[in-house]
């Protein structure tokens, strides 16, 4: 056999298969579906001058805002939503605008975030099939009802006690010494619900479905790569829901956001087996209750 032949024979078995492939094609198709969506529906907002009016101390902030949450998200396999939501609610963006904002962006944080953890083989494709469908219904329904149904200023101090209690469930799981391994039941209903409440109450999914499995005694690197894979058409069902039934408002928001979470997510999916979990999580869940705290002062 020829040197040639050879190395097309070794090229051909080291060739991805399609499957394979699919783990990073989909969201790429659906992020530039959405990016084009986005310009032609909105293009007197995507002007030069738009944007560049944009780029302001407001933007930094929101841009530093998503580097961190995305971080936080990308390592310890929650917190994004709860971080971001808290962080604009205690920086006075209202509620609606906050959750729209979120979620939008991490229709695309979560891309880069899945593609990034793809790479770096922290995904168990069974466990993202298990929790993806249960999980996008859940987001959907919720999204429906706080852009078309519920008022977001009524709801806003139950948004804050809310993030507290997420944020206790953090500290909480990050206590747990020798978990035992169990088998974790009722997935579907796990995911539903998750999807639910964060769509609602602009952050959960990672809390509520990542501590859960965590808590069970599942492997952190799988679970953690394959709740933010799942989070990606989860963010996804729940942005395409706000569009439709609430319009989007706060692009600076928006534009910020993505940009941080983006940059920051292959960050992220390279140090999920670098850092100390344990001290991260308690600093996170610490920070978030200290933002809530603040939120609800000002109503008060």
């Amino acid at each position: 056999m020829s040197r040639e032949a050879k190395e097309n024979r070794l090229e051909a078995n080291t060739k991805v298969p399609f499957k394979q492939r699919l783990w990073v094609i989909i969201p790429v198709a659906l992020l530039v579906g959405l990016i084009s969506s986005l310009i032609y529906n909105h293009h007197a907002e995507f002007s030069w001058e738009g944007l560049l009016a944009g780029f302001d101390q407001e933007f930094l902030v929101f841009f530093l805002i998503g580097v961190f949450a995305q971080l936080v998200d990308g390592t310890l396999g929650m917190g994004y939503g709860a971080t971001s939501t808290s962080f604009l609610l205690a920086y006075g963006i209202p509620p609606a605008i906050s959750s729209t904002g979120v979620h939008v962006a991490e229709m695309f944080t979560t891309g880069a975030s899945a593609i990034s953890h793809h790479r770096f083989g922290n995904i168990n494709k069974k466990l993202v099939k298990h929790l993806l469908i249960p999980g996008v219904l859940g987001s959907a329904v919720g999204a429906y009802l706080l852009s078309d149904v519920i008022d977001g200023d009524v709801i806003k101090p139950f948004i804050a006690v809310y993030m507290i209690a997420l944020a206790i469930i953090i500290i909480r799981k990050a206590a747990q010494k020798n978990i035992i391994k169990k088998k974790t039941k009722r997935l579907s209903v796990l995911a539903s619900f998750g999807g639910f409440m964060d769509a609602v109450g602009g952050g959960g999914w990672g809390p509520i479905v990542t501590s859960t499995l965590l808590g069970r005694g599942r492997n952190p690197r799988y679970t953690i790569g394959s709740v933010n894979a799942a989070e990606f058409a989860v963010s996804f069902a729940s942005g395409v829901t706000f569009m439709l039934f609430g319009g989007i408002e706060g692009w600076q928001v928006i534009i910020g956001l993505i940009l941080g979470g983006v940059m920051a997510a292959p960050i992220a999916a390279f140090l999920v087996n670098k850092i100390k979990r344990q001290p991260m999580m308690i600093a996170v869940g610490i920070l978030i209750i200290i933002l809530s705290l603040r939120t609800l002062s000002k109503l008060l």
